[in-house]
């Protein structure tokens, strides 16, 4: 069953134009999948994949021969799409020369590791590729499988007619995660524990010099019990007896591997206000919920409030990433505890939201006191996230409060 991606569009813009696609993304996001369907109608399209021994073989002995003939060893391909690409680390400056050379092939580099596959890349494909991020799916792909959802119906005339269907639907996505056999498949669970092995012995482990797999484990796990905390790397690599910049080493490794990402301190050079702080979350809640083994569905669980924050934001930065970043994002805390989950900032325009799943007092005041901009409130009855912070438009603008 295929779903419908919000990526397509830019991949029709990259198949009207010249320049080399990358398109990066965790494995199982469906890459692969979603450039099969888009590539459906177009003929003579070649796959190699990387993690095949023969493939690379069969790229490598067509490296060796002029581009002419380079083309006609893998079959005169109109594209050739080549899945984990980041696997052979010449393979960026042999797709440049054959670029270069303008041969009538396109080219397709697909990659589960942003820190391999564009570091190969960035200086061998400047100013000649375009970046598409595939993140695991957003809510709204994902509701497109339930055949009670209305897609026309508006976003905010779904959340004031918020049923137990959706409620219900809510909770899986939070529990279980977004990515596709997560959504679709039977066995959730089963399938995100065995994903979650797969990041750490797959990508994690095969990337970078690591010398204790458990370490890396241990760290995700902490990393999953303080989601919506402050993070301080001292104490994380006290606690795992780990020097400090092995540390920063491990986390800036899980996000480039798609793991987790990070949210800075918004601030604007007041002395009272945090300004070196981040807050690291799970780009899936699924992956979390593994770590911890805690796939429970019950919205009284007793960490769905940091759990709705880290899948709310997690929405907010798989929509960015789709939308090449248009905004900057951020969270906020004064050293009296004043805090905003969220705060979006785009073209000198500032939003700010609390993300709470049961709204008990009303927003702080302090942020609005300071910077004249009111603060929203997302709970579950306002679950359309991306919607909600992304203009209607899709070109990344703030909408109105």
């Amino acid at each position: 069953m295929y779903i419908h991606r919000l990526a397509e569009d830019r991949i029709s813009l990259w198949m009207r134009g010249s320049k080399i696609l990358l398109l990066l993304g965790a494995r199982q996001v469906g890459k692969t999948t979603l450039l099969k369907h888009c590539l459906a109608a177009t003929p003579g399209v070649v796959f190699l994949n990387f993690d095949v021994q023969i493939d690379q073989q069969r790229f490598l002995s067509a490296a060796s021969l002029p581009p002419d003939q380079a083309m006609q060893a893998l079959d005169n391909p109109s594209i050739l799409v080549i899945d984990e690409a980041q696997r052979l680390p010449q393979c960026a400056s042999v797709i440049k020369g054959w670029y270069d050379s303008e041969v009538s092939t396109r080219f397709a580099l697909l990659g589960s590791s942003s820190l391999d596959l564009v570091s190969q890349a960035a200086e061998a494909l400047t100013g000649r590729n375009i970046k598409i991020h595939l993140a695991p799916f957003l809510w709204e792909e994902a509701l497109i499988t339930q055949p009670w959802y209305t897609p026309s119906l508006p976003a905010r005339a779904m959340a004031l007619n918020f049923s137990d269907a959706l409620k219900a639907n809510l909770l899986q996505r939070i529990s279980f995660g977004s990515y596709p056999e997560a959504v679709v498949g039977d066995n959730k669970r089963e399938y995100v524990r065995n994903l979650s092995a797969d990041y750490l012995l797959k990508d994690i482990l095969q990337i970078g010099s690591i010398r204790s797999p458990d370490t890396i484990r241990s760290l995700l796990q902490l990393l999953a019990h303080q989601v919506g905390n402050e993070v301080s790397v001292n104490e994380l690599s006290q606690r795992l007896h780990t020097s400090r910049a092995t540390i920063d080493r491990y986390l800036e490794l899980l996000e480039r591997t798609f793991v987790l990402f990070h949210l800075p301190s918004f601030s604007s050079n007041q002395r009272n206000e945090i300004s070196k702080s981040k807050k690291y979350y799970f780009v899936d809640t699924g992956i979390r919920n593994a770590l911890l083994n805690a796939f429970s569905t019950d919205d009284v669980r007793p960490d769905i409030g940091p759990l709705w924050e880290n899948w709310v934001i997690a929405e907010v930065f798989k929509r960015n990433l789709l939308e090449e970043q248009p905004l900057d994002l951020f969270f906020w805390r004064t050293k009296r505890q004043s805090e905003v989950d969220l705060v979006v900032k785009a073209e000198g325009q500032l939003r700010a939201f609390e993300i709470k799943w049961a709204p008990r007092k009303r927003p702080t005041k302090a942020f609005t006191q300071r910077y004249g901009v009111p603060v929203e409130t997302l709970s579950p009855e306002n679950p359309f996230v991306a919607q909600h912070v992304f203009d209607r438009s899709g070109n990344g603008g703030l909408n109105g409060t």
